[in-house]
């Protein structure tokens, strides 16, 4: 009797699991990189064929003003991670540069901080990122994956924990020589400036300088100059690699197949969890440079190499969509697909080619808060539960997919941290019209840039600007002189009062308005900086993962496959049988 009682309690509870497992739902979730919200034919491109990202529009819901919360990868994507502005986890820099550009730097999403994975999770999902990482990866020794993917939620991670840079592909320029000669250059003529000097000072007896701290001074200065001149000269080998989990399985970068071999790994990930709730982020290196596309694609779409690689893209995104008609997972699979930031309108090839994507009518691009920086593609399908076909036109942020999916996960939302992002299957199902985001707030690196106002009474979204980054040339979209345009100092032009726009009747953000032009001008302004006062009340000091200590290269850090003398090389990624492609 008491074993028959054991058995029906144990029948019990596996059909309880079964049931819960049943009632989840799966989430899939597609990031490009640098893609325009122009380049997709559901948002106006007439020219390049994304036929299966257009069916994501067709049968689910497009946002047209879907917001990144930076307009920069690696802030933007922690906080997609999160769901909170990237300044509340120490992803935001106070210096120049604002992006991780090295794997042995030291910075990297904070292990106090909540992921969506962590959450699911503990939910009992299966959980993988698939390709780009670029929030860090160790701390104080090279082998500790304190940042690493597998340290925040996912079970398995295949792809790069940096980004794909031009310098990982041969042939494709380099994203640091301009400023690495430059400071060279500068430091060269400094340090033989200063050689000189005290010589002729030691010659004319006004200063005794010993021979030996001399020789101590040219000692450290060639060390330092052969040590910046290996890391350049072996940038690809040190920084362009392939992981599964923790293990470099091939390291430089091959290009070869590589988004089949991404695509491959996320179609037998969905395939093992047929029977299982599963989380994947299929994280695309598409299209950030250095732009590449396989030979079935190389050659044929209309705007050369990059249209090639957005087309190829488009190709992987319908393998993932067939893979779960195949198995009968498409009614209860949640996909998402966005871009981390708007297109990179500066990016220009060595020979003139545009590398760059198109941001549509939208000002501005990647590193930027223009909307052409921001604006990006924001597309979900949930059949059965995601209105078909729908457009939203209201203010949303990638910050928003955080509380989405983990609602959607049945899983609890953290209590003790603010939460910047809502909820957006109200929204996504028409069970309400407005955007819980009365305000949104624009970063550029740590310093806010601009503000967003959408009134709960108003059709109008109303956005100032308290300074823009300087064009160059003057009369362009971008800074070419620069690659790409800066935050602080000489590169930007402060606004007082701030520059107004009305986004609702000026989207091209074309013509500031006036108190001449809009009568409400000032009460616009002092309505938005009560906001900005209270969210700046809401910010607490934390550490700044992006200062020069955490971004700078440290040789201890370095993940080596094999080792130092050996350039780090090996090649243990077998590609095996690779999805068919067929293209247009």
């Amino acid at each position: 009797m008491r074993l028959l009682l054991f058995l029906i309690i144990c029948q019990c509870a596996i059909n309880s699991v079964n049931t819960h497992h049943a009632s989840n739902h799966n989430i899939i979730l597609l990031m490009a990189d640098d893609l325009g919200i122009g380049d997709l034919g559901c948002y106006g491109n007439r020219t390049l064929r994304t036929p299966n990202i257009d069916r994501l529009a067709e049968e689910g819901v497009t946002l047209t003003q879907h917001i990144a919360a930076s307009p920069l990868c690696t802030p933007s994507r922690a906080a997609f991670l999160t769901g909170r502005y990237p300044i509340r986890s120490g992803m935001a820099a106070f210096s120049r540069v604002g992006v991780f550009l090295f794997s042995a730097s030291s910075g990297g999403l904070p292990s106090e901080e909540i992921t969506f994975s962590k959450l699911l999770k503990q939910r009992g999902y299966a959980t993988a990122l698939i390709g780009k990482w670029h929030l860090g990866m160790n701390c104080e020794s090279s082998n500790d994956f304190c940042h690493h993917p597998l340290s925040h939620g996912f079970d398995y991670f295949y792809g790069l924990t940096v980004t794909n840079f031009r310098d990982c592909k041969p042939g494709q320029g380099s994203v640091f020589l301009k400023g690495v000669q430059k400071s060279l250059v500068i430091l060269i003529q400094t340090i033989g400036i200063t050689l000189v000097s005290l010589a002729i000072v030691q010659y004319i007896g006004l200063l005794k300088v010993s021979f030996q701290a001399l020789a101590y001074c040219l000692l450290i200065t060639a060390i330092s100059l052969a040590v910046l001149i290996f890391f350049f000269y072996h940038f690809r080998h040190l920084n362009c690699f392939l992981m599964r989990d923790h293990q470099i399985i091939q390291q430089p970068l091959s290009y070869e197949n590589l988004t089949q071999r991404l695509t491959k790994e996320a179609v037998q990930f969905i395939g093992r969890n047929t029977d299982a709730p599963f989380l994947l982020v299929l994280s695309y290196l598409h299209v950030h440079t250095a732009l590449y596309a396989s030979k079935n694609f190389r050659g044929k779409s209309k705007h050369g190499l990059y249209g090639d690689a957005v087309e190829e893209m488009d190709w992987s995104v319908g393998q993932i969509l067939d893979v779960l008609e195949k198995y009968n997972l498409s009614n209860k699979t949640l996909v998402y697909f966005t871009s981390d930031q708007g297109a990179h309108v500066e990016e220009i090839s060595s020979s003139g080619e545009v590398h760059g994507g198109y941001n549509g009518i939208y000002k501005g691009g990647k590193s930027m808060n223009w909307e052409g920086g921001i604006r990006v593609p924001g597309l979900l399908r949930l059949p059965g539960i995601i209105q078909a076909g729908a457009y939203i036109d209201e203010p949303t942020s990638n910050m928003d997919i955080f509380p989405t999916i983990v609602k959607l996960a049945k899983a609890q939302l953290p209590s003790d941290r603010i939460i910047d992002g809502h909820d957006l299957m109200p929204l996504l199902q028409g069970k309400v019209t407005r955007s819980k985001h009365e305000f949104l707030f624009h970063y550029c690196n740590a310093y806010l840039n601009a503000v967003r106002w959408h009134p709960g009474n108003s059709e109008s979204v109303w956005k100032v600007f308290f300074f823009t980054p300087n064009f160059s040339p003057e009369d362009s979209n971008g800074c070419y002189d620069s690659h790409v345009c800066f935050c602080h100092g000489g590169f930007i032009t402060q606004h007082d009062p701030p520059l107004l726009f009305d986004l609702s009747r000026d989207p091209e953000e074309k013509v500031p308005l006036t108190p001449e032009t809009e009568s409400r001008f000032y009460e616009i302004l002092r309505v938005i900086n009560l906001a900005v006062d209270n969210h700046t009340r809401s910010l607490h000091a934390v550490p700044d993962q992006l200062s020069w200590d955490n971004l700078l290269w440290k040789p201890w850090l370095q993940p080596c496959c094999s080792s130092l003398f050996q350039s780090c090389y090996c090649d243990y990624d077998s590609e095996g049988s690779l999805p068919e492609v067929l293209s247009g």
